[in-house]
């Protein structure tokens, strides 16, 4: 036999790798056989590992700096070593049809592998993105970017076209990880995970698959590595433990942003100052004082209407402003101010106005002010009704007989309770929008979210980072709520809301799973990422499974899979917050809107429609990048659809590609209307639904079977569904011919065995 310590040093010279020579160490180029299926070299001095796979060699991942090399071993089946600099220990297995990557810090406190390169990539970016190297729209998006895993990447997966096959890595580990990205002379990607002091686990790993270069052979692979650890619950499953789950199927998605009491038609403007006068007149002055941003406006109209025989638009809004303050007043009844009360209201005052929660200070308000408007207002019950249970019979009216419908927030609910019980007498879902993310030192009714009844929260359970500074809420106001201190307050206050008996049955949770990880430094009770992730989805678990609510969830990325029902953001995420031309530039075109909106109307954030820069059309709209990863996994499993600062109409120039990407991906769109909006779009999205709709119902009950690209160009996609059901979009500007059937330009064909539907995409 040789002598394999001399053999061995010859090899550690030729590959530059710095090996302490031992007589029992193997070769530094390590190669396993996996039966069957590939190949795999690997140099433990710069970390290259090389797949052969039916003759063809490709690096999966590239080089690292040359370092030194310890504790080489191998066995038939294992390979690992040491970087005594790096303080990392590494280790590569044969499993089956893939290679499990173990990275294990001795002390470190990162470390970047692998890096990957290839000719495109196919990443879970939302719904899924295929990026080719060299494109120059993809490379100006990604130079220098650096995206959080867990936040970015909907599944825990990326993929890399090595020609013939691709490399597909499943990350076992969602936190304290980072891709980054290069993009100079092609793209490239890097991951690096860091080791935090706060927690105790210093390993990474990966799975490496080689599969075919296509998105149903990577989606599959993950797919049944997800149901292989048991992640996998369908909607059918959810829908046993709450049959009002299938409310989902076919369901459009509405948010109604009206939170106001009174409504420009509840009023008899021309005989209001008749009665807005004397005591009265002076309680109304004094309650809107108290009003720093709108009260002196309202005021001055209240004294300007007095010397006038109208009442102009501007004064209008500016009134209605004033009595929509006062009716949430706990301030408000005076014995004095109103001697004439009917019988409920009476009832409310003898219960004690400190005593009545919410939605009964309400009726007590509205009964207070009807009791001195009179005729001049509408009768209570019908106060706000344009914008809630009206609209509610319009949408009905136009045969949409499921929906998701949002509220801002529970007080909206509070207002008109009747409208939520009516939602849901017709067979809709409505939910409040809730947030348990930010919590602020100052109470503000407008954003009653970050307000807690436990006051020592702002001090004692929120997070602090590593340089000891507390972590700001969303828009830099207040802290960030430790969510594995927040379970008692999300109780109580499920408690106190559902205990109002106002009728939600579904729950909508802003950012818990949205993949916005943190871990805690608070000295004396620091957490991770990782219980920050179990407490969020424990919160959400609690309001599902104890109040029995249809709960979705901001994005939600696949750790979140089994305890939503649906989420907004996946298909259409927010487009580029850093871009001042659309969050801080008012007068420029791509400007999205402010949040605030007067009284009862929709934000222009949410209403106003704008144009998006060509780079980002590319990257987040145009069909030929769009891929449906996500729906090949998890179609039967959660419903997702758009962002709500990006519903289905708000891109200019788009409207008819987005309402084809939703029939193509079995997508609900998502709208924000009142009134008026519903008005000026109602053929626009009733003309949608009827073809969207009963294809949703369907499809959403299996699972996304096969998806393909029929042209050259891209802009011709297929997505089946089980056996028998087919969408084909035609996002070109040419008809296209499939199975003896016309595709025409700008529209889809559904085919549902031996019956099929056509949607002509409107040029909007």
């Amino acid at each position: 036999m040789k002598n394999l310590a001399a053999i061995f040093l010859a090899l550690a010279i030729t590959t530059g790798c710095e090996q302490e020579v031992s007589v029992k160490a193997p070769d530094p180029i390590v190669n396993l056989q996996k039966q069957a299926a590939f190949s795999f070299d690997v140099n433990p001095g710069t970390f290259e590992l090389v797949v052969e796979k039916e003759g063809v060699k490709a690096s999966v991942s590239e080089p690292l700096p040359k370092r030194k090399v310890s504790n080489l071993q191998k066995d038939e089946h294992r390979v690992s070593w040491t970087y005594p600099d790096d303080q990392m220990k590494i280790a590569i297995e044969q499993k089956g049809d893939y290679l499990q990557v173990q990275l294990e810090s001795t002390g470190a406190e990162s470390f970047t592998w692998p890096t990957v390169s290839g000719t495109s990539y196919m990443l879970p970016l939302g719904e899924g993105k295929w990026i080719l190297s060299a494109d120059k729209d993809w490379q100006a998006f990604l130079k220098d970017e650096s995206l959080t895993f867990a936040e970015s990447f909907s599944m825990r997966f990326f993929a890399v076209n090595k020609g013939k096959y691709a490399a597909l890595y499943i990350a076992d580990k969602l936190f304290n990880d980072t891709v980054d990205f290069a993009t100079e002379p092609a793209i490239s990607l890097s991951f690096t995970h860091e080791f935090p002091t706060v927690n105790p686990k210093k390993s990474y790993s990966f799975l490496l698959y080689v599969t075919d270069n296509d998105p149903v052979s990577i989606a599959s692979v993950y797919k049944n590595y997800v149901k292989e650890k048991g992640e996998y619950k369908t909607l059918a499953e959810k829908a046993a433990a709450n049959p009002n789950v299938e409310k989902l199927y076919g369901a459009p998605h509405f948010y109604l942003w009206n939170k106001s009491f009174l409504g420009e038609d509840d009023l008899k403007w021309g005989q209001l100052k008749n009665r807005v006068q004397g005591a009265f007149l002076d309680w109304m002055t004094k309650l809107l004082q108290q009003n720093s941003e709108d009260g002196k406006e309202s005021i001055q109209q209240l004294q300007d209407i007095q010397k006038q025989d109208y009442v102009d638009a501007y004064q209008k809004k500016a009134l209605l402003n004033g009595f929509n303050y006062v009716l949430r007043s706990r301030d408000f009844y005076s014995p004095q101010i109103f001697p004439r009360l009917d019988e409920q209201a009476k009832a409310l005052v003898a219960k004690g106005v400190a005593q009545l929660n919410e939605p009964e200070l309400y009726e007590l308000n509205k009964r207070l002010l009807k009791s001195v408007l009179q005729e001049t207002a509408t009768e209570v019950e019908q106060w706000g009704a344009t914008d809630s249970t009206k609209l509610l019979n319009k949408l009905q009216g136009a045969g949409i007989s499921h929906a998701w419908i949002g509220l801002a927030d529970w007080t909206a609910a509070y207002m008109k309770p009747e409208f939520v019980k009516q939602a849901g007498e017709m067979g809709y879902l409505i939910a409040s929008y809730d947030s348990y993310h930010s919590i602020h030192k100052e109470e503000n009714q407008d954003w009653n979210t970050a307000i807690f009844p436990d006051k020592t929260l702002y001090e004692n359970a929120t997070i602090t980072k590593k340089n000891g500074e507390k972590k700001a809420g969303f828009l830099g106001e207040g802290r960030l709520l430790n969510p594995t201190l927040s379970l008692p307050n999300v109780k109580a206050r499920m408690d106190e809301i559902m205990g109002t008996g106002v009728a939600f049955n579904s729950w909508f949770i802003d950012v818990d799973a949205a993949g916005d990880f943190n871990d805690d430094y608070t000295p004396g009770r620091t957490t991770t990422q990782e219980q920050d992730m179990q407490a969020k989805l424990a919160r959400m678990d609690y309001i599902r499974d104890e109040k029995q609510l249809v709960i979705g969830s901001e994005t939600g990325n696949d750790f979140a899979s089994q305890t939503i029902a649906f989420a907004h953001g996946i298909e259409t995420p927010v487009i580029k917050w850093a871009d001042p031309d659309m969050r801080e530039n008012k007068t420029s075109p791509y400007y999205v809107g402010g949040y605030w909106s007067p009284a009862g109307e929709i934000p222009q954030r949410y209403s106003k429609q704008v144009p998006i820069k060509e780079v980002y059309r590319h990257v987040y709209i145009d069909p030929a990048y769009s891929l449906p990863l996500f729906k090949l996994v998890y179609n039967d499993s959660v419903i997702t659809t758009h962002h709500w600062e990006w519903d289905s109409l708000k891109i200019k120039g788009e409207v008819g590609t987005r309402m084809l990407s939703e029939l193509l991906y079995n997508v609900p769109p998502l709208y924000h209307i009142d009134d008026k909006a519903w008005e000026a779009n109602k053929e626009l999205i009733t003309t949608h639904l009827k073809v969207w709709s009963p294809l949703h119902q369907k499809a959403v009950q299996r699972a996304m079977t096969d998806f393909a690209i029929l042209t050259e160009d891209r802009l011709v996609q297929r997505t089946s569904f089980g056996a028998d059901l087919q969408v084909i979009a035609n996002f070109s500007a040419s008809d296209f011919s499939y199975e003896n059937q016309i595709v025409k330009a700008h529209s889809a064909l559904v085919i549902d065995g031996k019956e099929t539907a056509t949607f002509a995409a409107p040029n909007q």
